[in-house]
């Protein structure tokens, strides 16, 4: 954190005399928002001298458990890092009260750079490597989610009908209209190039759009912020909101759609040609992304749940596979003009960190690029299904990731194993559960 950033966030507590109280999170391997409420003089402190933390904030498991296979929290002495305003990430927290704000932060280690398990700082190390080429990801998310009520404490879809398809429906976005309302008036009030929201398939589904950014970084945070922001805002409207990749069987399930192109110094897209159309980079931006998926997998599956996405026919592919304009691909690249010409990744669930995902993907990205290998033939949209098999369960897809040396180099190898780490705890924990349905099924039978 520079001082400037230390100054600005001073700044703002000074022009809002009204906060007091702050909400000071990260974010931990799973996305999930990890911190502490400091009232108003211990956030002032913040700005000045940082706030401590366990490295080990960023290891846990799905139910927030100390994982000990990542190696930070036993053996270790469980030490502190410091934590620092994020530039920027500041703001009201309506949702805490009037008089509450939240600060979004960021770990660095004892030299200043991030620490190796951050996956913000992770994204950062990235970002650098594109920097010294002299490019910059142009990055935005699509991100869809589920509006729900409890019922007998399983989740139905607010007006109860699991059977309505509301695609593009004008009525179904109506119907929540004052909640969608303040979530863009809430996002734009934070910063969020909030630009769309769309109703979608599953019944209670709906898309946020966010518009393309000259910071990946930055497109990762608003994100993040963004998922907090829906989560709340609905919380205050009576309903939950939820971003599980399936949380009905039968229904759409949940995805994060990222899109991304590349520009030099003077601020040209690299991945078309100056008439439009995709250029040699992008082909093989586009050559690396299918090398890297079947091993990168968990990266934009990493949950159980997440694998209930992945069927034919469902538009999330089960292939690495690519096509021009082909929604059917994992890899779909968007013909236009010089500037608008780009990639569509099409795999991660909205269950993903976004800055794990964003990685996976800008980092497969570099590898084609510095490999300069092209693709093989798009496929034929007429017959989906070109690529290598993605491995579509959970524990293949972590012995991939596993194995990947291509994951190493994006990540590091020590977040990899992090990341590997927790998510092999999870995958433990649900292969200890027997439900109802696998009672039903064998325990009479076998």
């Amino acid at each position: 954190m520079t001082q400037e950033t230390a100054s600005s966030f001073a700044a703002w507590l000074a022009a809002h005399p009204e906060v007091t109280r702050v909400e000071a999170f990260l974010t931990d391997v799973n996305g999930a928002p990890k911190g502490k409420w400091l009232v108003r003089d211990k956030a002032v402190a913040l700005a000045a001298k940082g706030l401590p933390m366990p490295l080990s904030v960023f290891a846990l498991d799905a139910w927030g458990c100390d994982v000990a296979g990542a190696g930070l929290a036993f053996g270790t002495g469980d030490p502190d890092g410091l934590c620092w305003p994020v530039a920027g990430r500041w703001s009201k927290a309506p949702w805490l009260g009037e008089d509450s704000a939240q600060v979004f932060l960021g770990m660095v280690d004892k030299d200043g750079g991030p620490v190796v398990a951050d996956p913000r700082g992770m994204l950062q190390a990235l970002l650098a490597r594109y920097a010294a080429r002299g490019l910059t990801p142009v990055v935005a998310t699509e991100l869809e989610f589920y509006l729900y009520r409890l019922e007998n404490g399983v989740p139905v879809p607010p007006d109860g009908n699991l059977r309505r398809n509301d695609t593009l429906s004008t009525t179904a976005l109506s119907a929540h209209a004052a909640l969608f309302d303040e979530i863009m008036a809430l996002a734009h009030a934070m910063g969020i190039p909030a630009d769309a929201v769309i109703s979608e398939a599953g019944p209670g589904q709906y898309e946020l759009n966010l518009l393309h950014r000259a910071d990946a970084l930055a497109a990762a945070d608003d994100t993040v912020l963004m998922k907090r922001i829906v989560r709340a805002l609905a919380a205050h409207h009576g309903l939950g909101a939820t971003f599980m990749a399936k949380p009905y069987g039968d229904c759409s399930g949940s995805g994060m759609h990222i899109h991304a192109s590349l520009n030099d110094a003077a601020g040209k897209n690299v991945l078309a040609k100056p008439e439009g159309g995709p250029a040699d980079m992008l082909l093989h931006a586009v050559a690396g992304l299918l090398a890297a998926m079947p091993e990168t997998m968990l990266a934009f599956a990493p949950n159980y749940n997440s694998f209930r996405r992945f069927r034919p026919d469902a538009h999330a592919p089960v292939s690495a596979s690519w096509g021009i304009d082909d929604r059917s691909a994992a890899v779909r690249v968007i013909v236009g003009d010089a500037k608008a010409t780009r990639i569509e990744h099409r795999i991660s669930g909205a269950d993903v960190n976004p800055h794990v995902a964003m990685a996976a993907m800008l980092g497969a990205m570099l590898q084609g690029i510095e490999d300069a290998v092209m693709p093989p033939p798009a496929q034929d949209p007429l017959h989906p299904g070109a690529g290598a098999p993605l491995p579509v369960e959970w524990g293949a897809a972590q012995a991939a990731f596993a194995a990947s040396e291509r994951a190493a180099g994006m990540f590091g190898a020590r977040f990899r194993d992090i990341f590997l780490a927790c998510k092999q705890q999870d995958r433990a924990a649900f292969l200890g559960q027997i439900d109802r349905f696998e009672y039903d099924t064998y325990l009479g039978l076998l």
